[in-house]
């Protein structure tokens, strides 16, 4: 399945990991290059910019295909040093970053002196049309469907993907509500040129997180998710559980931030997937966990993905030719 996605990036198969913070490290994104696909590790799940230098090399001690790194900016009361840890990816020599959040100029710009191919993950055209003007490689634009930062308009990857395939110049990633070949396809037919899977990716033997969390995912349902922070116009697509429900419930009823703040500390996150209580603290996942029945290895994901969403164009390819006659 060649398109200008898997000729720009170097990879077999139009499909990309995301960047998930917390679970994008060096196991799961060499597993899926390896699988064919392009692996990304998340900047910001390493402490230091030092740290993730050594991600890095770590990462090409276990796989020779290529990988990204994702950067992604976002408002934070005590920001981490973005500029360093852009610098970290330059001197590892990396070829392919992903950035999202934050309007990503100033990344781009000095990304792209270094040769950097630059994917924008964005929720909106006006956005991607932004980040094409910028000069980005790749736009991975996210339906309201997506685990994480939908953006604040809630318009669905059905709408949301012609109508930026027909602006826009560069090639397009879809992400959001993508887990089966069924998906692929279809994103294929609304003019995408790949996919971007971050909740699908969690439920694979690669991922690092605890089982007990990924056994979780395949027993939720596509209405199993929360959407925090949407008084406060920063909204986030996780997990429904205790604590996400309260947090919903709070801020509902006119509270603020710092009401929900312990609840909502990106520690505790981190920690559901290190002991693998579900209960703990706020997680991202997305919809697409209502379409997860497994936990398979990276290769074998992306193996059936592939030749599943070659056999459904195939055949409806078939059914309109006969259908014609």
């Amino acid at each position: 399945m060649r398109t200008r996605v898997t000729e720009l990036l170097g990879i077999e198969a139009p499909i990309v990991q995301g960047g998930m913070q917390w679970v994008a490290t060096a196991e799961l994104a060499a597993a899926v290059s390896n699988a064919g696909g392009l692996g990304i590790l998340s900047a910001l799940t390493q402490p230091t910019p030092e740290a993730l230098a050594k991600e890095i090399a770590r990462c090409r001690t276990m796989t020779d295909k290529p990988f990204g790194v994702n950067l992604t900016v976002l408002p934070a009361i005590d920001p981490p040093p973005y500029a360093e840890y852009r610098q970290a990816i330059i001197d590892e020599g990396v070829t392919i970053v992903e950035t999202a959040g934050a309007n990503p100029a100033e990344h781009v710009a000095a990304l792209k002196q270094h040769g950097v191919t630059v994917i924008h993950k964005c929720t909106a055209v006006r956005h991607a049309l932004k980040a094409q003007s910028l000069g980005v490689d790749v736009v991975s634009i996210d339906g309201f469907e997506c685990a994480g930062h939908p953006g604040e308009d809630d318009i669905p990857g059905l709408v949301l993907l012609p109508a930026a395939t027909e602006r826009l110049d560069i090639p397009v990633l879809a992400s959001g509500g993508f887990a089966d070949g069924r998906g692929l396809a279809a994103a294929l037919v609304l003019g995408a040129e790949g996919i971007s899977m971050g909740t699908r990716f969690m439920a694979t033997a690669e991922s690092p997180i605890h089982d007990a969390v990924k056994q979780r995912i395949v027993a939720a349902t596509e209405r199993d998710t929360e959407l925090l922070f949407r008084p406060l116009r920063n909204t986030s697509r996780v997990a429904s559980n205790a604590v996400s429900r309260e947090v919903v419930s709070a801020l509902a009823a006119g509270g603020a931030f710092e009401d929900v703040r312990e609840l909502v500390a990106g520690a505790r996150g981190r920690r559901v997937y290190e002991l693998g209580d579900p209960e703990y603290g706020v997680w991202t996942v997305g919809m697409v966990q209502g379409l997860i029945n497994d936990v398979p290895a990276c290769a074998d994901l992306i193996g059936r993905i592939t030749s599943d969403a070659s056999r459904i164009l195939r055949s409806q390819a078939d059914r309109w030719v006969d259908a014609d006659s």
